[in-house]
């Protein structure tokens, strides 16, 4: 490893001489990337002074338009903080021009050099402090859905799945696990795996949805979560690019089709002791876990209803709380059981862990984990006890209570001070803002649907 942070910028350099410019990246409260492009020659300045950035890029909401009831815009003098690179970060990116382009990561600090409060890596790192303190390691893997689309819409002017490289012919089966359809889209898969040795990025398992032109691609375990979810939000960006590179589109969006599976993120959680001991982990496997896991389990249910708007940030996010389909509809757990939300998985007892399956693809990674985690901790101190395990199908033995209104999520988290606490109240604050000036231009906007239906007949 580089010993002062410019060596990296130099090493970088040296090694890959036909980089002739670099994207700074900054992930937005929405995981959107948002930042500069620099050319190869202002790196190591980037590196030794930071590069500035308006604080407001956390007021940003999904069309890059600043929300200025966040308190990050005029009303403060739209002022700029430094961003910082995050080591380890400094990579290439193969899909675009040739090989010539490169990005790094960057971090937001506040004008006295401490993280900035709505930098959502920085939230995180907020929550992690507390498992530093226990001397607690949270072992985080982060599995995630996506659809390609083709690029031209249907004669309705929407979406539509691709047609395959292949056969030329367009999808319209599930074909879940069929390794056939892997084959079909081998050559953007395996670009997909070339691009992310180049920027090692873990990939783990590749595999067919369950909707057409769905696939899921997961990472490995990683014992520094920050890292993980640095992994997560560069490898959403890669897909993207690759698929473009392929005459695809690929889609985070939680509800791509009224009809078919949603997008979803399943992260799953770990935490070793000092001693690297998996305190999730039972001596006697018959219990199928230790108290501490269902301390962490009773936190993670508790909190859920307060979590939905970082679960489900946007207006298309709670089209995928659909029964059937695989998406939990209440604070539910069990073994081995995907009809819940928080699944136990079968395997060796020093792998016990849980698996989180409510958020869905369009979740900013950050701030998912930073609730769950916060979630576990609450559950941990405090001892809680979960209510029994689920057998068999929990949509037929719980009803739906996990809200499906964004209006009332936003509320829930609002109202909570649990979360505002682990989260910071300002955070929350400025994401509620956010979110609710969004829903507010939703609710102005007039869809095809009304007019279908109401134009004629009212």
């Amino acid at each position: 490893m580089p010993s002062h942070p410019v060596d990296e910028a130099r090493d970088f350099l040296a090694r890959h001489p036909d980089v002739a410019s670099i994207d700074l990246l900054i992930s937005d409260l929405n995981g959107v990337m948002r930042g500069k492009r620099i050319p190869r020659a202002n790196l190591e300045k980037a590196y030794r002074d930071g590069v500035n950035l308006p604080a407001s890029v956390f007021a940003l909401d999904i069309l890059g338009n600043t929300v200025e009831s966040t308190g990050l815009g005029l009303e403060t003098g739209d002022g700029d903080r430094v961003c910082r690179p995050v080591p380890g970060t400094l990579m290439p990116s193969p899909w675009l021009r040739n090989g010539r382009q490169a990005q790094l990561l960057m971090t937001m600090t506040d004008a006295d050099g401490s993280p900035f409060f709505a930098d959502p890596r920085q939230v995180l790192d907020r929550v992690l402090e507390r498992f530093r303190r226990a001397r607690l390691t949270p072992v985080v893997a982060v599995e995630m859905e996506f659809y390609l689309v083709d690029r031209q819409r249907d004669p309705l002017g929407m979406v539509q799945p691709p047609c395959s490289p292949a056969s030329g012919e367009r999808a319209s089966q599930s074909q879940l696990y069929s390794i056939t359809e892997l084959d079909e889209y081998a050559d953007f898969l395996e670009d997909i795996h070339a691009a992310a040795l180049a920027q090692h990025l873990p990939l783990d398992t590749a595999l067919k949805e369950c909707a057409p032109g769905q696939f899921e691609i997961n990472l490995i375990h990683c014992d520094d979560a920050l890292t993980a979810c640095d992994s997560a939000v560069l490898l959403k960006r890669l897909i993207k690019g690759v698929a473009l590179h392929h005459g695809f589109e690929a889609t985070f969006m939680a509800k791509p089709y009224g009809q078919e599976a949603g997008n979803g993120t399943h992260v799953h959680i770990s935490l070793l002791d000092e001693t690297g001991n998996n305190v999730f982990a039972a001596e006697d496997e018959a219990l199928l876990g230790t108290p501490q896991m269902r301390h962490a389990v009773a936190g993670l249910l508790e909190l859920m209803p307060a979590s939905m708007a970082l679960f489900a940030p946007n207006l298309n996010s709670f089209r995928r709380f659909q029964p059937g389909l695989y998406v939990p509809m209440a604070p539910t757990w069990g073994f081995d059981n995907r009809s819940v939300a928080l699944r136990i998985p079968s395997g060796p007892n020093a792998a016990r862990r849980i698996e989180h399956r409510v958020a869905g693809a369009d979740v900013n990674p950050y701030l998912l984990l930073a609730a769950l985690l916060s979630a576990i901790d609450h559950g941990m101190q405090r001892a809680l006890t979960p209510p029994p395990a689920i057998t068999g199908n929990a949509y037929d033995q719980v009803a739906p209570s996990l809200t499906n209104s964004w209006c009332q999520a936003l509320a829930l988290l609002e109202e909570s001070e649990i979360l505002s606490e682990a989260l910071g109240a300002e955070f929350v604050r400025v994401f509620v803002a956010n979110r609710r000036a969004e829903r507010e231009q939703t609710l102005q906007a007039v869809s095809k649907l009304e007019y279908d239906w109401y134009l004629r007949h009212v």
